[in-house]
């Protein structure tokens, strides 16, 4: 059950929230084990929660759109009481969060309920989790594959039936690729249209927060939900809130205008993902191929700015007890501390013109296709996979595809396409900025044609 049929039958009285937070919390007991997806379990907290939900019935007072959802955050959100550990062990002595981050608020008074903190690569540096210091997380859909990341055990639990929303982050692909390899619905929205506040930076001019679901309802209506101008976010832009429910509900005036992204987005792609891709424009009419010039440019322009921002965050860390951090992670933070200041100054002089050449893109188009990753999910402890001809690097390379997109804030969607007894693969839906609603509504598209799907994992 999604989170607005859960939600809507627990205001109907046909389910509590009571019912529906143990069901969830015996099947995180029961599966949890092997696909490690939570750092922690709020089991006593979420039956409190419910139990104030079920007694709000009763009492006839308004129980919000998400009344009794179990959904679960990413360990870089505050969580009142809770230290934010952003997958760090060096931060289990800090001291607790005192207040939620503003989006996990914001679901909290629509009625939802928190039943855990999720996996994550340390300080959100990866495309993994695989994490030293907390453990890997597996993939539902088959769990000698990875989860993908960094908002990995987010992707796992929604994927799993574990909760019915998770909260992520996303800088170069954190929301998208996870949620492509374990088959869910991503939103990865406008740059500044959700408040990062509460949550822990990583690079602070490439920083996105997000959510997955397995449903486009679900997404929309919690995308609705988190919406709203935060004055603890300076990035958080003071605009009105786009319905996206309303817009899924209501025909677009015209058909969307769809293109499929192709020079730097099909190099590399292999055979199943093109075959998924092509499927997916044949679906919504997508006709016409265009290049986006300079994503090559836009992809090492993004690593540039990430490895130096990241470097400078943890600089006194990195010099006074390198010892403390991953291995995988301190070493590109390491890297980044070296990174000249021309190098950085030209990465953001690019990403200006780079904005500028997508945005006029779509003059012509209102949605672009392109892969979310170059292949389904890889294999636990695989290292390399091949790419453009050649053996590289997996951890520097699974956001192939997506870093260009998130280099200049546009909004995607990611829709899975499930394949039976195969991985899933998902397709990156990419609208142009503050137009979310036009790549919600393909998502919806496809799913009502039964091309994408979230299923959960028996």
């Amino acid at each position: 059950m999604g989170a607005a049929e859960l939600a809507r039958a627990i205001r109907s009285g046909a389910v509590t929230a009571c019912e529906a937070i143990e069901q969830t919390l015996q099947r995180i007991a029961r599966l949890d084990g092997e696909l490690h997806a939570f750092t922690q379990v709020f089991a006593e907290p979420a039956r409190a929660a419910a139990a104030e939900v079920d007694a709000a019935r009763a009492a006839g007072r308004d129980l919000g759109p998400l009344a009794g959802v179990p959904f679960v955050a990413k360990n870089l959100f505050d969580v009142a009481g809770i230290t934010t550990l952003a997958g760090a062990r060096s931060r289990l002595a800090h001291r607790p969060a005192a207040q939620d981050a503003t989006v996990l608020a914001r679901l909290r008074a629509a009625g939802a309920i928190l039943v855990g903190t999720t996996n994550m690569d340390e300080f959100a540096y990866g495309f993994t989790t695989e994490n030293a210091h907390f453990g890997t997380t597996r993939n539902p859909r088959n769990t000698a594959h990875l989860a993908g990341g960094s908002s990995g055990g987010s992707a796992a639990a929604v994927a799993g039936g574990l909760a019915q929303l998770g909260l992520g982050s996303d800088t170069n692909g954190s929301i998208r690729v996870p949620a492509a390899y374990c088959g869910v619905f991503g939103m990865k929205p406008t740059f500044g249209r959700l408040s990062r506040a509460g949550s822990f930076p990583f690079v602070a001019s490439l920083d996105h927060v997000g959510h997955m679901a397995r449903n486009v309802e679900d997404l929309a209506l919690a995308y609705d939900l988190m919406q709203g101008a935060d004055p603890l976010d300076p990035v958080c832009a003071d605009r009105p809130p786009d319905p996206a429910i309303g817009a899924l509900e209501s025909p677009p005036p015209r058909p969307l205008r769809v293109g499929v992204l192709d020079g730097w987005f099909r190099e590399g792609l292999d055979d199943e993902s093109t075959e998924v891709l092509e499927r997916v424009a044949r679906q919504l009419g997508a006709t016409r191929r265009l290049e986006l010039p300079g994503a090559d440019i836009a992809r090492a322009s993004a690593y540039v700015i990430t490895a130096a921002e990241g470097g400078n965050l943890h600089r006194d860390a990195l010099v006074t007890r390198p010892e403390s951090f991953d291995v995988a992670c301190r070493d590109r933070l390491l890297a980044g501390l070296l990174v000249p200041a021309s190098m950085l100054l030209q990465a953001q002089r690019f990403r200006r013109r780079f904005a500028l050449a997508a945005r006029k893109v779509f003059e012509e188009f209102d949605v672009l296709l392109a892969p979310a990753t170059p292949s389904a999910a890889l294999r636990v402890g695989q290292t390399r996979f091949e790419l453009h001809g050649r053996q590289v690097n997996a951890r520097a390379h699974i956001g192939v595809y997506t870093q260009p997109i998130s280099f200049v804030g546009l909004p995607v969607v990611v829709a899975p396409v499930h394949r039976p007894g195969r991985l899933p693969i998902g397709v990156q839906i990419i609208a142009a900025p503050w137009q979310e609603g036009h790549a919600l509504q393909a998502a919806a598209m496809l799913e009502r044609a039964g091309l994408c799907s979230a299923p959960v994992t028996p």
